[in-house]
């Protein structure tokens, strides 16, 4: 198999993962800045990794596969985190069902290929906007540097729930035909 730089950038990604989860339990004033800078950095490579895919045509199965499971289990594991940090229902519920919606499309899009109409259930742009907003609201969750840029975290945390719920909803009635057959 040949490495290119969208496949290195993505296993850059998970590289990351264990050392913003380290950097989050650090015993520094710095340290939420640094995880969250460290989550922000693994975000960017999330976009840049797929545009230079699809810029220079560099498209591999192995990098079809791992960069969804590099943005799930980063996004879980910020979730995770911010659900331990603030140890309350409001927090604590939303990060449920955003893990819980990524095992539930997930099976549903590995269901759909397996049946052969993988393209019925293909990422909306609902889905994109979730993601932004997720990824905005665990920055501003994980480095916490003052109130307001809490509540807009745990704002946007809502919102993404909110598409997260949308989006699900979107991918499970593009395939309701398929699920409901007899």
């Amino acid at each position: 198999m040949r490495f290119n730089i969208p496949t290195l950038l993505t296993l850059f990604r998970v590289i990351l993962i264990p050392f913003f989860v380290l950097a989050f339990y650090l015993p520094f004033q710095w340290a939420p800045f640094l995880c969250a800078f460290i989550f922000c950095l693994a975000a960017v490579t999330d976009w840049f990794d797929g545009f230079l895919a699809r810029l220079w045509n560099q498209s591999t199965r192995f990098g079809a596969f791992l960069d969804p499971v590099a943005d799930k289990v980063m996004v879980a594991t910020a979730l995770v985190l911010v659900a331990e940090y603030y140890h309350c229902w409001w927090v604590t519920l939303p990060a449920a069902t955003m893990i819980a919606r990524e095992i539930i499309i997930s099976a549903l899009r590995e269901w759909m290929a397996e049946i052969g109409k993988r393209s019925s259930v293909a990422v909306s742009w609902v889905g994109k906007v979730k993601t932004t907003a997720q990824m905005l609201a665990l920055i501003g969750m994980l480095w916490r540097p003052n109130a307001w840029v809490e509540y807009t975290g745990i704002g946007l945390l809502f919102i993404a729930t909110i598409l997260t719920f949308w989006s699900m909803f979107q991918y499970l009635n593009a395939a309701r035909g398929d699920l409901l057959e007899p």
